[in-house]
């Protein structure tokens, strides 16, 4: 990535992975994305996103202002990011991993029958 950033179009979480990894070696961060800093900031970005609707009621969280609307779309960016990040340094297929944990979770979690029959 470079100056046509804004131009970046992925069309799927392994080309994501592949931009973000040759962004961060344009600007020598390997060193920096450990895994443990990238859970780290993923964590600190989770709560900046939490923070956009801390003191809202369920109804205004479902009706942001667009300014608003615009900063969370960048604070879900940027745990998108970090996530992918995270899950390129530890060789994480995430479309796998969530696949494997839905499964998980429908065993766990029965659908529930619709009782207004």
């Amino acid at each position: 990535m470079n100056e046509k950033t804004s131009s970046l179009r992925c069309d799927s979480l392994e080309q994501l992975a592949l931009e973000l990894r040759h962004f961060a070696a344009e600007r020598h961060w390997e060193a920096y994305h450990t895994p443990k800093n990238l859970a780290t900031a993923l964590m600190v970005e989770a709560a900046e996103l939490l923070e956009h609707f801390q003191w809202l009621t369920p109804e205004q969280s479902q009706t942001l202002p667009p300014e608003v609307q615009t900063e969370v779309a960048h604070e879900v960016a940027d745990v998108l990011i970090y996530l992918t990040r995270l899950a390129d340094r530890l060789g994480i297929d995430m479309l796998a991993a969530v696949r494997e944990k839905m499964t998980l979770n429908a065993r766990k979690y029965p659908a529930v029958a619709d009782r207004s029959a």
